[in-house]
């Protein structure tokens, strides 16, 4: 058995006109989110052997703060530059890819690749992976070559609003 959690970027801040899109941070709601999702994901058991992040700025700090909530070493943590504006053929080969040692791999992205990656290998649809989203799916199969368009199961499905409330 595989399984893949899909992690959406936290909120991002556009405050700062002069940074590029690479380079957005995390806003304020953002850095609230990623931890509040990692004490979620570790509360529900997920634990992925391997990260993979997008580089830009607002994923990898998305990655690096859940990874320290689920108690991930920040130094086995992957930047791969094919997650940043990845679609669902990128989000593909990179599972396709995987070292077949590993069961659960965490991947953290962007929209639309992630939602579509989603829905396109599970067996639900998602209308949107809002940011700091969480989607899991579980593969009953052997190796990461042999997952294809709708081989997933949804396990899981959650995001902020789901338990936080706005003011």
């Amino acid at each position: 058995m595989k399984q893949m959690i899909f992690v959406r970027h936290a909120k991002s801040s556009w405050d700062y006109a002069e940074l590029s899109d690479f380079e957005r941070p995390l806003n304020k709601r953002g850095r609230r989110d990623a931890p509040f999702m990692g004490k979620l994901i570790y509360k529900l058991g997920f634990k992925p052997q391997l990260i993979i992040s997008s580089p830009a700025l607002r994923a990898y700090f998305t990655a690096r703060i859940i990874a320290r909530e689920i108690e991930y070493p920040l130094n086995k943590l992957v930047a791969n530059e094919d997650l940043y504006e990845a679609t669902a053929s990128d989000f593909l080969r990179i599972i396709n890819n995987l070292d077949e040692k590993l069961t659960t791999v965490m991947l953290v992205g962007h929209n639309p690749g992630i939602t579509l990656t989603v829905n396109l290998l599970g067996d639900k649809q998602i209308e949107n992976i809002p940011t700091t989203g969480v989607a899991v799916l579980k593969f009953n199969l052997n190796s990461w070559e042999e997952i294809e368009l709708h081989t997933g199961s949804l396990m899981a499905f959650e995001f902020p609003k789901k338990y936080l409330k706005r003011i």
